[in-house]
C-alpha cells in the first residue's frame, strides 16, 4: 500500500451542509459532465488519510481515470464574477498572479447559490491546514532551521499581507454587494492562499508562450482529490476541451491512486502542501547550499586582505555572468547536481590561479569552455580538482552548521520507533525534511574527503 506521505485532510463542507458530501459531489460531477471511471472511487477508506481516490478494480497503465471538462474548472474566468474580474484585471495584477482566482474563491464561498458548493464540501477544513505558514513562528524556526522553509514562509507572509491590504481588500470594499463582511478577512485570505498553493493546477505553457504572462492557477475538481508521491501512478494530461487523469502504471484493486505535483523536494512539499514523504521514499529530495555560503567558504581560505579582495572580485564577476546571486542556492539531488553549470563555474572561478582569472576576466567571460554536457553526477564529485573538492567540502560543513541538530541526533529520533511515535505530527514532518537534506550533504562530505 501507499506510504504515509499525504496532507492531512478533514472531512466536511466549508460551513456545514450536506451530511454525505461524497454523494453530493458525485451528483454534481454528473451535472457538470465530469466523468469518473467506474474503476475508481472517492473514499476515506483505503486511503492514507482523509479523502482520496482508490481503485475499485485493477487498473492498467494508460487507462483513463477521470475527465474534467474545462467548463467544470473553477477559475477567474468560469466563476460568476468572471466578467468583472476580466474588466478589472489591470487593477488586480500582483507579484503572485493569484489575486483574480482568490477573489473568485472568496466570492463563491459566501454566495448561497454558488454552483461550486458540492465541490467545496470536499475541501479540507480551512482552519486546520498544516502549512508551516500556520505554525507559530518560534516552532517553525525551531523545527525547520537550516532547511530554507522559515525564510520562504516569511517572504510568503509578507507578500500575502501586502497583496491583501493593497489590492484584495480595496477591491472587496469597492464591491460590497459581491463580498460579504465575513470574507473580508486577512486570516481567510491566508487560508485560501495555502489552499490554492496546495490544490490548484497550472497548465504547462507551450515553448512559444514562455515569454508571455504565465497562466493563472485553476481549481480542478476531482483531480485535486489525488495526493502526491514521487513514485506516482497517475498523471494529468491537458487538451483543448478537457483535462484527463491517466494511469501511468498498473494499480491493483484497493490501492490508492496518486498524482504528481512535480519533482518536489521535501522542503518544497512541506512549504507548499503541508506534508512530506518519509525518508527514503522521496527520490526527488534535494539539499541546498546557499551561494553566499560558498563565497564565505572561499573567504575563510584567504590569509591576506589582497586575497579577500580577490575573492570578492571573482564573486562580482560570477554575478555579472549571472551564475550566482545573494539569494541563490546550488541545488544538490541524491544522484546529480541540479544546478550543475552554476556550481562548476563558481568552483572554477573561485579556485583558478589569479593570473588565469585575470585572463578570463579580460575575455569578459569568454574563452574555451571545456565543460562536458549533461548533469554533474554525484558519483563524479571525487574526480573534481582537489581545490574544487576542498571548497565544496568547506561549503557543506558551513551549511551543516545552520541546522539546530546534527545528523546523529536526527538519526536517533528516526531509528527509535517509540520515541518517534511520541513526536508531534509537525515534529515528525520537520525531522524528515532535515534528515533527508543532511543525508545528501553528508554524502557530499564523504565524496569530497
Amino acid at each position: 500500500m501507499a506510504t504515509q506521505a499525504k496532507r492531512p485532510r478533514v472531512a466536511g463542507p466549508v460551513d456545514g451542509g450536506d451530511p454525505d458530501p461524497v454523494a453530493g459531489f458525485l451528483s454534481w460531477c454528473r451535472r457538470v459532465g465530469l466523468e469518473l471511471s467506474p474503476k475508481v472511487a472517492v473514499s476515506r477508506q483505503g486511503t492514507v488519510a482523509g479523502y482520496g481516490m482508490v481503485a475499485r478494480e485493477s487498473v492498467q497503465a494508460g487507462e483513463l481515470l477521470l475527465v474534467v471538462p474545462r467548463a467544470a474548472l473553477l477559475s477567474q474566468h468560469t466563476c460568476s464574477i468572471g466578467g468583472l474580474l476580466d474588466r478589472e484585471r489591470g487593477a488586480l495584477q500582483s507579484q503572485s498572479g493569484w489575486v483574480p482566482l482568490l477573489l473568485a474563491l472568496l466570492h463563491e464561498l459566501q454566495a448561497p447559490a454558488s454552483r461550486w458548493r458540492p465541490y467545496f464540501a470536499l475541501w479540507p477544513e480551512l482552519g486546520r491546514l498544516e502549512h508551516p505558514m500556520f505554525w507559530p513562528e518560534e516552532e517553525r524556526r525551531c523545527l525547520l532551521q537550516g532547511t530554507g522553509v522559515p525564510e520562504a514562509v516569511e517572504k510568503d507572509l509578507a507578500n500575502i499581507r501586502s497583496e491583501y491590504q493593497s489590492i484584495v481588500l480595496p477591491f472587496m470594499e469597492a464591491h460590497p454587494d459581491l463580498f460579504s463582511l465575513r470574507v473580508r478577512s486577512l486570516e481567510l485570505y491566508h487560508q485560501l492562499v495555502a489552499l490554492v498553493m496546495a490544490y490548484s493546477f497550472q497548465e504547462p505553457l507551450e515553448e512559444e508562450e514562455d515569454e508571455k504572462e504565465p497562466n493563472s492557477p485553476v481549481m480542478v475538481p476531482a483531480a485535486d482529490i489525488l495526493n502526491h508521491l514521487a513514485n506516482h501512478n497517475a498523471n494529468l494530461e491537458y487538451s483543448a476541451n478537457c483535462l484527463r487523469m491517466v494511469a501511468t502504471q498498473p494499480i491493483p484493486k484497493g490501492h490508492e491512486i496518486f498524482n504528481t505535483y512535480g519533482q518536489m523536494a521535501n522542503w518544497q512539499l512541506i512549504h507548499m502542501y503541508g506534508f512530506v514523504e518519509p525518508y527514503p521514499d522521496n527520490t526527488d529530495d534535494t539539499a541546498d547550499i546557499q551561494m553566499v555560503t560558498v563565497r564565505e567558504a572561499a573567504l575563510q581560505g584567504t590569509k591576506t586582505e589582497a586575497e579577500r579582495l580577490l575573492v570578492y572580485e571573482r564573486w562580482d564577476f560570477l554575478c555579472k555572468l549571472e551564475m550566482v546571486g545573494e539569494e541563490g542556492a546550488f541545488v544538490i539531488g541524491r544522484e546529480e547536481v541540479l544546478t550543475e553549470e552554476e556550481l562548476t563555474t563558481t568552483l572554477k572561478v573561485l579556485c583558478m590561479p589569479a593570473e588565469e582569472f585575470r585572463e578570463l576576466k579580460d575575455q569578459d567571460g569568454g574563452g574555451d569552455d571545456k565543460r562536458e554536457e549533461g548533469s554533474l553526477m554525484i558519483t563524479n564529485i571525487p574526480k573534481l580538482k582537489p581545490s574544487w573538492r576542498q571548497l565544496l567540502r568547506s561549503s557543506v560543513l558551513l551549511t551543516l552548521q545552520t541546522y539546530a541538530t546534527d545528523l546523529k541526533t536526527d538519526q536517533g529520533l528516526l531509528s527509535n520507533k517509540e520515541v518517534y511515535a511520541k513526536l508531534s505530527w509537525r515534529e515528525q514532518q520537520a525531522l524528515q525534511v532535515r534528515y533527508g537534506q543532511k543525508m545528501i550533504l553528508h554524502q557530499l562530505l564523504e565524496l569530497t574527503s
